[in-house]
């Protein structure tokens, strides 16, 4: 059983950093995927993550508003931190998982 991954921020917002985040027997989204609604409000919440900037906005949508099990299933590690430096994100997430990332190795 893993721990909540909720971490809080500076700004007073939760952000999901699961631990188990990284697990390589997780299945992660891939292809055509459709966003939960509390994640997605508004629009077509159909995305195609082999698209990089579909994947970008899901990536935006789920570190600003998904719970432990989105992040864990939506965010692969590695595609993430191919896109931190192109990707706007609100200051915090970036307070919380520029630091998770960089202590994981995956960013300089």
């Amino acid at each position: 059983m893993t721990t909540s991954g909720l971490r809080p921020t500076a700004r007073y917002r939760l952000v999901s950093v699961p631990d188990d985040v990284e697990d390589p027997s997780l299945v992660k989204a891939s292809g055509r995927v459709v966003l939960p609604p509390h994640i997605h409000w508004s629009g077509d919440p159909v995305y195609d993550l082999s698209n990089r900037r579909d994947r970008k906005l899901v990536y935006q949508q789920v570190l600003a508003e998904g719970l432990d099990d989105d992040v864990r299933y939506f965010i692969d590690v590695a595609c993430l931190a191919d896109l931190w430096y192109d990707m706007p994100l609100p200051a915090y997430v970036r307070d919380v998982w520029g630091p998770w990332l960089r202590e994981h190795g995956w960013l300089d």
